[in-house]
Order: structure tokens, then C-alpha cells, then sequence
């Protein structure tokens, strides 16, 4: 239809002016803006048109399966069959210590360091080879004293100074139940041996290795020392005697300290 443009404009202004007010008064799905991006996507989810879809900021659903038990230390040491635990003491030294870490290393085999705080505190990075390389570390005290023999607040001081660890070990196996209940205050079980090679007596290689080699038995705890002197026949005997133990069908763990 056509007619004069003078009344052919107010026509079509009034047609478009009603389509405006029609389209306002539909509901709207475009999600309500605020100053805050994180609020909008936890109240709406992702923005529409994105790209990349968002992760959620918080964790997924969890599994519902049966829960984890938390770790325990085992000490039933001799469940795992032909299972050795070497052990070394006073350490560590800065000439014995990495020569009994070449040998373990050499048998793939794996021990407990009960160390000195005192030797510790003058390397400190000896230690942190030990651990890299799988072993553990004990406690011997920071300065190797008989226990028993001291004050309540000295010995309490020599055990609570020595390194952080699970396990700790009295010096010359002089311990009570002062010394014992003490340590367990420190949160350290008290850790003795039961085979003892008496290295320290440098009594030679063959003695120290046929010590080894006739106390080994599943679970046995060996006894040996790579500080506190000159310990050339203990490497020497280890390796010799892990050598003989291995083809017996043994392998060497930590102990869980």
C-alpha cells in the first residue's frame, strides 16, 4: 500500500518502535554480568561462544572406592624372606663413608646409616647422598656417649640433638628403659643388631667377613661402622661377603627408619 510519505513515516516508526518493546519483554539467556569473571563462571559455567572450555576451579568428583590405609612401619623384618639389613655407625666420613656407599651400590643393596650428629652437622651433604641413593638414616646421639652413665637432662640432650629420623640406636648397646622411653619421646624406636662383626677391633677382612656370612638369616640386622676410624677392612669384607651372600640368594633393604 502507498500514500503521501507524510503519513507513510509515522507509520513505519510506530511498527518499529512496537518490535523494540516485544523483544525486551522475552527473557534473556545470556548469564548476568557482575565485576567478577569467577562469579559469573561458578554461578552460569562457561561463558557461551568460548573457545577452550573452562576446568573447574575446584576439585572432581573422588573416587569411591575403599579408602587408602595410611602407612605403617613394618617391622616384622623377617616376613620378607632372605632379606639382610646392613647397617653402619658413627658416620659419616668423609673417606669411608662414600667407599661403603660404592660397594652397596655395586651389589644393589640398601642399608641404614646411624649416624652422628656431630659428623652430620660437618657433612651434611653425605647424608643427602645416602638418602638419593635409597638408604636410610638413624639416630646414634650427637656425641656417642654411654647413656646410662649420664644426667637425665645431659642424656636426654645427647638424643634429642642427634638427626631427625624414625630410629635411633644407643652407642656400645647401653640403653635401659630411662634411655629407651626416651627416644620414644624423641618419636624414635630403639634399634640394637643381632649380628656383630666387632669391626671396630680391626680384627682383618676374613674375620669380619666370616661374622657376616655365618649370622646371616632372614631378618638379621648386621652390625658394621664406616666412620670412627680407619674401616679399610669393612669395605674390603663387604664386598666379599654381599658377593657370597647374593649368589646364597639374599638381597639387602633398609630398615623402615
Amino acid at each position: 500500500m502507498t500514500g503521501p510519505p507524510g503519513k507513510l513515516l509515522p507509520l513505519v516508526a510506530a511498527l518499529l518502535c512496537g518490535a523494540v518493546l516485544a523483544q525486551a519483554a522475552q527473557p534473556s539467556d545470556s548469564p548476568v554480568k557482575t565485576s567478577s569473571p569467577a562469579v559469573q563462571t561458578v554461578a552460569h559455567g562457561p561463558l557461551s561462544g568460548s573457545p577452550i572450555p573452562r576446568k573447574p576451579s575446584g576439585p572432581g568428583p573422588k573416587h569411591q572406592g575403599p579408602k587408602a590405609k595410611p602407612a605403617v612401619d613394618d617391622w616384622n623384618l623377617t616376613k620378607h624372606g632372605k632379606v639382610l639389613y646392613l647397617s653402619f655407625d658413627d658416620g659419616p666420613h668423609a673417606v669411608w663413608t662414600p667407599k661403603v656407599l660404592q660397594i652397596l651400590r655395586k651389589h644393589n643393596a640398601h642399608a641404614t646409616f646411624f649416624v652422628l650428629g656431630s659428623e652430620a652437622a660437618k657433612r651434611p651433604e653425605l647424608l643427602d647422598v645416602e638418602r638419593a641413593a635409597g638408604h636410610h638414616i638413624g639416630n646414634h646421639t650427637w656425641d656417642h656417649p654411654m647413656l646410662t652413665k649420664l644426667p637425665a637432662a645431659k642424656m636426654r640432650q645427647e638424643i634429642f640433638s642427634g638427626v631427625k629420623s624414625k630410629c635411633f640406636r644407643p652407642p656400645f648397646r647401653d640403653t635401659n628403659a630411662a634411655v629407651e622411653a626416651t627416644a620414644k619421646a624423641n618419636h624414635q624406636r630403639q634399634v640394637l643388631w643381632d649380628v656383630d662383626t666387632n669391626d671396630w677391633k680391626k680384627p682383618g677382612a676374613a674375620a669380619i667377613e666370616h661374622a657376616i656370612l655365618i649370622g646371616a638369616r632372614p631378618g638379621a640386622i648386621v652390625l658394621m661402622h664406616d666412620g670412627g676410624g680407619n674401616r679399610a677392612e669393612t669395605v674390603a669384607a663387604l664386598d666379599r661377603a654381599l658377593t657370597k651372600l647374593q649368589r646364597q640368594g639374599y638381597t639387602f633393604h633398609s630398615l623402615p627408619c
